[in-house]
């Protein structure tokens, strides 16, 4: 057994899992798509809950920087055809994953493209335009300017289109945890920290990623 996850990583996914899947279910009632909370509520519910999630992708980026985690995301080409056609074929005949998880070495290289899009692309955007939404009445000094409505409805938009993406990344996370050695294999790990690498060497997955910081 290794430890791959520490504890702070451990904290961070699940409360951003939790953050994530409540601003969805806030967000999508105050988009009026059903009725749960009431919209007043919801409104609440979805600010608070919003201020929580930028505390916390605030304490993440101080995190991956002071403890140079953030190179796990750095893109690489090294297995990633064999990573591509895991996924696509040999996840539905049993066949070993191309790659092995170790605490240098946290994400394939799937994996990485995908979190580094969501770090820089898609995180960005959904805080920007909640941030514009949430204050679209400024002050200024002559008094409250607000965004025109064409502006205002483009940018509720943008928000909505990214929120879809990420309840379908969420969907897709939660299936993919469940194709590791056992359906719960890969969840225990994010909950204890331990991984099984002897596990994974038995079924074949002796390749390794440049360890973080290495050259592709």
């Amino acid at each position: 057994m290794q430890q791959v996850y520490k504890a702070f990583e451990r904290f961070w996914h699940w409360t951003q899992a939790i953050l994530i899947l409540f601003l969805a279910l806030t967000g999508f009632e105050v988009h009026g798509s059903y009725q749960f909370f009431g919209y007043r509520q919801a409104v609440l519910y979805h600010n608070t809950a919003a201020i929580a999630f930028l505390c916390l992708i605030a304490f993440a980026i101080f995190w991956h920087f002071t403890t140079g985690e953030w190179r796990q995301y750095i893109p690489t080409r090294q297995f990633l055809s064999e990573q591509v056609r895991y996924y696509t074929v040999g996840i539905f005949h049993n066949a070993p994953h191309p790659t092995r998880t170790t605490p240098l070495n946290k994400l394939n290289p799937l994996q990485r493209l995908v979190y580094l899009g969501l770090k820089i692309l898609v995180i960005p955007v959904m805080v920007v335009s909640g941030l514009l939404y949430m204050f679209f009445r400024y002050p200024q000094a002559k008094g409250f300017v607000m965004l025109a409505g064409g502006q205002l409805v483009r940018i509720a938009l943008l928000h909505t289109l990214g929120a879809f993406f990420l309840v379908a990344f969420v969907i897709a996370h939660i299936y993919l945890t469940t194709t590791g050695e056992t359906p719960v294999s890969n969840l225990r790990a994010m909950i204890t920290g331990y991984e099984d690498a002897t596990e994974e060497l038995d079924h074949g997955a002796a390749a390794v990623l440049p360890a973080a910081g290495e050259k592709a």
